[in-house]
C-alpha cells in the first residue's frame, strides 16, 4: 500500500499541497509582502527540496500580424529549502520578500501574481497561484500625476514584447501608459507614450512622443514612422521631491523641446 501511495504522490494524487496566504492583497511595485506558507501533508512523506515563490504577468506579443500572449517571471524567491514533509502534518511558516521596483501596474488587461510551489523530486510539483493588485511605484506615481496635471489623458496601460527596451530590467517586455494629448498638444501630437524604470534614487523614463503629421512632409514622415520621437528623461530623488509641479513643468520642456 506504502508503493502505491508513493506512486499515486508522485503523480499528483494524495501530494502534499501549498498555499501562500498573504497579508496584503493590494501594494505599490517596490513594496514588500509578506504572510504565511502553509503546507499539507499527503499520504506519504515527502523530501521538499525548496519552497519558492515566482512573481509573474503576461505581456502581448505579435507575430506575423497576429497576437498573443506569453508569460513571463519577474522575480523568484527562495523561502525555504531541505526538509521533509510528513504525511497528513501541517506545516506553517511566516514569509516576506520585496516585489521588485519594475513590477507592472495591474492596470487594463496586465495580470501580476505570485506563483508559490514546492520542488520535489520525481513528483509533480504542488502549486499555489495568488493574484495581486499592483498600484505604480511611489516614482512612477509622482510622474503620473504630473502627467495628469498637464491635461494628459491615460488611454491605455500594456504589456509588450520588446526586448530591447526591456532589457535594461532583464525582460523581454515593457509596459506602455499610452497618453491622449491634452488640449495645448492636441494640435501637435497624436499621442504620448512613457515607459517607466524606477529605482531607489530616482526613475528613468522612456517618452514617445508621437508628433502628428502636417503637410505632405508631415505625412510622409508619419507613414516612415520617423514622426515618433524617442527621449529618456532621468528624474532623482531631487526633482521628485520637488513635488508634481517641478515633474509636470520637467516633462512640459522635454515635450516641447521635441513636439
Amino acid at each position: 500500500m506504502s508503493m502505491f501511495k508513493r506512486m499515486l504522490a508522485s503523480a499528483g494524487i494524495g501530494a502534499a499541497e501549498v498555499n501562500l496566504m498573504l497579508h496584503q492583497d493590494a501594494v505599490k511595485a517596490g513594496d514588500t509582502l509578506s504572510g504565511i506558507v502553509r503546507i499539507q501533508g499527503g499520504r506519504v512523506d515527502q523530501k521538499v527540496d525548496d519552497v519558492y515563490a515566482f512573481v509573474k504577468t503576461r505581456y502581448v506579443k505579435e507575430n506575423d500580424n497576429s497576437k498573443s500572449e506569453a508569460e513571463a517571471t519577474i522575480a523568484r524567491f527562495l523561502l525555504a529549502s531541505g526538509f521533509t514533509v510528513e504525511a497528513e502534518k501541517v506545516y506553517e511558516f511566516p514569509v516576506s520578500f520585496q516585489l521588485p521596483a519594475i513590477t507592472p501596474v495591474t492596470m487594463g488587461r496586465t495580470p501580476v501574481w505570485i506563483h508559490t510551489g514546492l520542488d520535489i523530486k520525481e513528483a509533480l510539483d504542488p502549486k499555489d497561484e495568488d493574484y495581486l493588485k499592483v498600484l505604480p511605484h511611489p516614482h512612477s506615481a509622482i510622474v503620473l500625476d504630473a502627467a495628469a496635471q498637464l491635461g494628459f489623458r491615460l488611454r491605455e496601460v500594456s504589456c509588450e514584447y520588446a526586448p530591447h527596451y526591456g532589457q535594461r530590467n532583464g525582460l523581454p517586455f515593457v509596459q506602455e501608459f499610452e497618453f491622449q494629448p491634452s488640449s495645448q498638444f492636441r494640435g501637435r501630437l497624436d499621442e504620448l507614450e512613457i515607459m517607466f524604470y524606477p529605482h531607489e534614487e530616482g526613475v528613468e523614463l522612456l517618452l514617445q512622443i508621437d508628433r502628428k503629421a502636417r503637410g505632405l512632409s508631415g505625412l510622409l514622415a508619419e507613414a516612415l514612422d520617423a514622426d515618433e520621437k524617442f527621449v529618456r528623461l532621468r528624474l532623482d530623488r531631487t526633482h521628485l521631491e520637488a513635488g508634481t509641479g517641478h515633474i509636470a513643468n520637467q516633462l512640459l520642456n522635454t515635450i516641447n523641446k521635441y513636439a
